[in-house]
């Protein structure tokens, strides 16, 4: 079995490189949000002890995102490749993760940092705007609609999300920076991680992040 890791701020592209890590070699992607939501959804047992945490207006604890992990991990069989997207997200993760790998003899054989300097994420994430009737993503820098405010596809109203708006984005990444800063130390002292370039287009970072891929 094999483990990798994509860590990286909002916006910073970990949805692209994970799509091409998993079409052009064959890793599983788990994101723990996705399998909270389908636990949550099916009713399981760790699903249904989630939802009380989650109703309540409490963040999941650790221990019950950990066992959602490894429920995902018994899934597969000794030869799979698992992606795991924004998790661990705390040290205390990482230290249960590995346990928890260890006991299946596996490990995490690497961590990729997705590095952006905050002024392009502010770029990349304050220009995003969304369909109010379709749900069809633009951005006014990159990838802007062809009548400002309307949509390409339904000529529905575009709308910036409030989570988007600059101030907004700057103590989201105040926030991943404080969250992430001992997990790099963490993995970069294990000898695990890997920097990837991701200020320029997502496939010159996919294209880095392959070739370091081992």
């Amino acid at each position: 079995m094999k483990a990798i890791v994509l860590l990286g701020a909002p916006g910073a592209g970990k949805g692209t490189l994970a799509e091409a890590v998993r079409d052009q070699a064959g890793f599983q992607h788990i994101s723990t949000g996705d399998i909270l939501r389908a636990a949550v959804r099916d009713q399981t047992p760790t699903g249904l002890e989630a939802k009380k945490f989650m109703d309540a207006g409490e963040l999941v604890p650790d221990s019950v995102i950990m066992r959602l992990v490894e429920e995902r991990i018994a899934q597969g069989g000794p030869e799979d490749k698992f992606m795991f997207d924004g998790f661990p997200r705390t040290l205390a993760q990482a230290e249960m993760f590995d346990a928890t790998l260890a006991k299946l003899d596996a490990s995490v054989s690497q961590v990729f940092l997705l590095e952006v300097s905050p002024e392009a994420i502010v770029k990349r994430l304050g220009g995003r705007r969304i369909c109010r009737g379709c749900g069809a993503v633009y951005n006014i820098a990159f990838i802007p609609p062809k009548q400002d405010g309307v949509c390409d596809s339904c000529g529905g109203e575009l709308y910036q999300r409030d989570d988007d708006k600059e101030a907004t984005v700057l103590n989201r990444l105040e926030v991943y920076n404080r969250q992430t800063a001992s997990l790099v130390d963490f993995y970069d002292k294990k000898g695990v991680l890997v920097r990837v370039n991701a200020a320029g287009t997502p496939q010159e970072a996919v294209r880095d992040m392959l070739s370091k891929l081992r």
